[in-house]
């Protein structure tokens, strides 16, 4: 069974240009309370490293491409993103990492909720103590 979980986007539009929505209504597992977005990330630098307690989100590679690492504490999976029109599943209780992000990258994230310090767990090694409690 695979961590990632994607949502293949419902792209909607015409000779004008194309539209995707994120709502309830397009299949997102949430409501949204917060969006934010990572951009002009430094060559070699990588993001993430954390899990959430509670917070459920979906990313979105809106344009360049970036490595998505997940991990539940049982399997680790790695996922190019590369497409505006597909969004990965960040459940809670699941690690993420985001590698080789390239120049023109710009990483969307969609939220269940609003920033809060101490939905995160921060250190690896309580992570796995943690998932592995919830086995």
């Amino acid at each position: 069974m695979s961590i990632c979980k994607t949502y293949n986007l419902v792209q909607l539009g015409d000779e004008r240009g194309s539209l995707i929505a994120l709502d309830k209504l397009s299949g997102l597992p949430f409501d949204i309370k917060r969006v934010y977005y990572v951009f002009n990330t430094k060559y070699g630098v990588a993001r993430g490293f954390h899990a959430h307690k509670k917070l459920h989100q979906m990313a979105v590679c809106l344009t360049g491409s970036c490595c998505m690492v997940l991990d539940d504490g049982v399997s680790r999976e790695s996922v190019i993103m590369n497409s505006g029109s597909v969004g990965i599943d960040l459940p809670p209780m699941v690690w993420h990492e985001m590698h080789d992000f390239s120049a023109d990258c710009i990483l969307l994230v969609v939220a269940s909720d609003y920033y809060d310090e101490d939905d995160y767990v921060r250190d690896y090694k309580d992570f796995k103590k943690m998932v592995s409690y919830d086995s």
